[in-house]
């Protein structure tokens, strides 16, 4: 998509906290930002502790599935964010690269993946704002 930056969400499942910025900045964004996720060890399915908090924020992220991080998607995006992936994700010239360091909602009770989410959320809002002003 010509004209639309392309912003890559990575972490280890790709099963909450990608999966939660992915819904935020497809909702945030309004169709200017192309959005994808993915994970260096998928999981079979998303948290659904995270669809639950997502949910409450009126964001249904259910038809997502958790997808392997391949080197296309990282070449295809202009900017990449991992979150607890470390050295699994490619490093390719000329990308822009952040690292979000942000709890794992794994197997933690709803109050703490919702500050994770709320979190992700305010991250997400600043991408808005850079990267579709």
């Amino acid at each position: 998509m010509p004209g639309i930056p392309t912003v890559l969400f990575v972490c280890v499942h790709n099963a909450g906290r990608s999966q939660m910025a992915a819904g935020y900045l497809q909702t945030l964004a309004g169709g200017r930002i192309r959005v994808l996720s993915a994970g260096s060890e998928p999981a079979d399915r998303i948290n659904p502790a995270a669809v639950a908090v997502m949910a409450e924020e009126g964001i249904d992220i259910t038809a997502n599935a958790p997808r392997l991080l391949t080197p296309q998607s990282v070449r295809e995006s202009e900017v990449v964010i991992t979150m607890g992936c470390g050295d699994t994700c490619p490093i390719f010239p000329g990308k822009r690269y952040e690292d979000w360091d942000l709890d794992d909602p794994a197997g933690q009770d709803i109050n703490t993946v919702r500050r994770i989410r709320d979190e992700i959320r305010l991250r997400v809002e600043g991408l808005v704002t850079e990267l579709a002003p």
